[in-house]
């Protein structure tokens, strides 16, 4: 078989490509492809931020082995009935037949295909099958989103035994290992400096590697708090400010109030949302956007809501209906303004036109987070940047801050506390990635009012913005970004627009009068901690520009230094501590 075809297959599918790579393989790709034919190894693990071209990689992988007759055949397994459907799709545009009807109970195709595309859960109720194809004809079979072979013990373990046989292995991943004890079948693992078993990637292709290359967008997480009202099974009412330092179960209830489709937080901020997409489609005419509810309920009440906002009928997609993934494809291929999407548009969904997402579920697992923004990075163009809407909760700014860090797949129990000062932070990590803030957890609840205040923008490691309310000026100088900028354009402009606006309100309070002045009062604590943060991301920016280094890489070096959660958890002494820091880094370097 000839690898032509693979060859002009775009560096991401479908049809599509990063201004400048078109015609030709990624780097990252031709790096990894070179490595894979050096060594022509059994198992090969791939692991690539979303967005990327995994596809394209795996599909030329196959070619090229098909065309030496390494393999006879390929098995493609996949998360989600809808990724079947785009892997076969893909697999059409270089030559490579394959059957994504495949079934245990069928458990037989046509001559016409080259391989078969099934899903984890579908090797986990046939495992025998498989492996009766690995063992009958050399295979191929490419595990995408490997790490759902982690998801359970059998997933795992019937995965093992399907694939064993099989004459190559190729694992795919876009998104971060966790800590658990599962470990994925076919992964080698080798113990770090404290002896823990980690995953081995043999070719690694993170967030901050695509942004500097161009293979990715740069996202602007745009976070709103506000004040939330709700009672709560034993009767109580309570009032919190969502983004304030609170209990578990506080935030929890806060973060289903905001979410609470009759309140006004969340039509406050569809509406900002749909605002930042009205001027982004002024430079992207076809530009999307996506809401990710939590349930069906929500994800029909939200498109009722974006339909008054802006006067057209948005596209709900969920899990369980049958015409879900025609609904996705349709979309993509469109120019509608929004889709609403229960879980249905997570990993490997490929919608290349979404560039403003709403993130309005309450998952709150470190993997989910990054699959959902996964969605939004894809690049088509040069220039093209992406906005994601979401609540002010810890772990959500925390996941937002560490675009730029991966991690890799640990077994066992990580050591404690005094052994590593960030391995309270890893535990908490490992812990949340079991859990997710449902509904049934908290029992009754209802919710009283909610009313939302724009709080900040997280971008390239950095924090911009003065909190404000909801359709202010100052909210608005944030969702009038162009939709096209280069990084440093976009990372100026944040800048920019923030000193402008401190500058506004120093002016503003020193028209108030001298009274106030005569009386100074010490600042209350929130306002201490966000004046160390805006002075620490300042000297962050100031060491990026001296090093080269991204934002969230010198922010975890400060973390590694100093110790302490992220910055958007910190406390007002853990920050100044950083400061100290890096002040110290700056007079040493000279």
């Amino acid at each position: 078989m000839s690898t032509s075809a693979a060859e002009h297959l775009p560096p991401a599918y479908p049809d599509r490509a990063p201004w400048g790579t078109a015609g030709r393989l990624r780097a990252w790709q031709a790096a990894a492809l070179e490595d894979y034919l050096t060594r022509d190894p059994r198992d090969y693990l791939a692991v690539a931020t979303p967005g990327a071209g995994k596809t394209t990689f795996a599909l030329r992988i196959a070619a090229e082995l098909l065309a030496r007759k390494a393999i006879h055949q390929l098995t493609i397994v996949a998360p989600t009935e809808h990724l079947k459907r785009q892997w076969a799709e893909a697999a059409d545009k270089v030559g490579i037949t394959v059957d994504p009807m495949f079934t245990g109970r069928k458990a037989r195709t046509s001559r016409d295909y080259t391989g078969v595309a099934v899903t984890y859960a579908g090797v986990a109720a046939h495992p025998m099958l498989h492996r009766a194809r690995c063992e009958n004809r050399r295979t191929l079979v490419i595990l995408d989103e490997v790490h759902h072979a982690g998801d359970s013990l059998s997933w795992g373990e019937a995965a093992r035994e399907a694939f064993e046989p099989a004459a190559r292995r190729l694992a795919l991943t876009g998104t971060p290992f966790r800590s658990d004890i599962n470990p994925i079948p076919f992964v080698t693992y080798a113990p770090d400096d404290r002896g823990v078993p980690r995953s081995v990637a043999d070719h690694s292709y993170g967030y901050a590697e695509a942004l500097e290359d161009g293979v990715v967008r740069p996202v602007l997480f745009l976070a709103y708090s506000g004040e939330m009202r709700w009672r709560t099974r034993a009767g109580d009412e309570v009032a919190a400010r969502l983004g304030e330092p609170l209990t578990k179960d506080i935030t929890a209830q806060a973060w289903r109030t905001a979410l609470d489709p009759h309140g006004d937080w969340i039509p406050s901020v569809l509406q900002a949302a749909d605002t930042r997409l009205t001027e982004v489609r002024r430079h992207v005419p076809d530009a999307g956007g996506l809401v990710i509810a939590t349930d069906q309920e929500s994800a029909r009440a939200y498109a009722a809501l974006l339909k008054r906002v802006c006067g057209e009928p948005p596209t709900v997609v969920l899990s369980d209906e049958p015409k879900a993934s025609k609904k996705i494809a349709a979309f993509s291929e469109g120019d509608d303004r929004w889709m609403v999407a229960v879980r249905m548009v997570s990993e490997g969904v490929d919608v290349p036109r979404l560039a403003v997402g709403v993130y309005a579920t309450a998952t709150q697992t470190p993997l989910f987070f990054a699959q959902a923004v996964g969605r939004f990075v894809r690049v088509r163009k040069r220039g093209e940047t992406a906005s994601i809407f979401l609540p002010t909760v810890p772990s959500l700014l925390s996941y937002a801050g560490e675009m730029e860090t991966s991690r890799d797949h640990v077994l066992g129990k990580p050591p404690g506390a005094d052994d590593d000062p960030l391995a309270a932070e890893e535990a908490l990590i490992a812990a949340a990635q079991h859990e997710e803030t449902g509904t049934d957890e908290l029992g009754p609840f209802e919710a009283l009012g909610s009313e939302a205040s724009f709080d900040r923008v997280l971008y390239d490691g950095g924090e911009f913005g003065t909190q404000a309310q909801a359709g202010s000026a100052e909210e608005a100088d944030y969702l009038g970004i162009p939709g096209l900028l280069e990084p440093d354009q976009v990372a100026a402009l944040l800048r920019r627009r923030q000193a402008e606006q401190q500058a506004a309100r120093a002016a503003a309070t020193s028209e108030d009068g001298s009274a106030e002045e005569d009386q100074p009062r010490d600042p209350a604590v929130y306002e201490q901690i966000s004046l160390l943060r805006r002075e620490l991301n300042g000297l962050v920016g100031a060491w990026h520009h001296r090093t080269g280094k991204p934002h969230g890489v010198i922010h975890t070096e400060l973390r590694k230094a100093c110790g302490g959660p992220p910055a958007a958890l910190a406390t007002a002494a853990e920050i100044q501590e950083r400061i100290d820091t890096i002040r110290t880094w700056a007079l040493a370097r000279g």
